[in-house]
C-alpha cells in the first residue's frame, strides 16, 4: 500500500512516503523511550509518527503540513 503526501494545494502525491522530518508538527522528544512526537496528533512514539498512524489506521497521515523552509 502506498502512502501519499499532501501538497500545499491539498492534493496528495501517490507513491511517496510521508517524511515526518519535513512536517511542521514533528518534533524530537527528550524521552528515550518515545523519541518522536507529533504536535498535531498529540502523541509520542518509538516509530516515526507517520508510520505509527499508518500502522494503527491503515491510512496515510492526514495532518502532514510541509515546513516553510524559507524562514530562517
Amino acid at each position: 500500500m502506498t502512502m501519499g503526501i499532501a501538497s500545499k494545494s491539498g492534493q496528495k502525491k501517490q507513491g511517496t512516503q510521508i517524511d515526518c522530518f519535513s512536517c511542521q508538527h514533528f518534533y524530537i522528544t527528550y524521552d528515550p523511550s518515545f523519541p518522536y512526537g507529533c504536535r498535531a496528533a498529540g502523541f509520542k512514539s518509538r516509530r516515526l509518527p507517520a508510520k505509527e498512524v499508518h500502522a494503527s489506521s491503515g491510512m496515510a497521515c492526514l495532518l502532514f503540513a510541509e515546513k516553510d523552509r524559507t524562514r530562517r
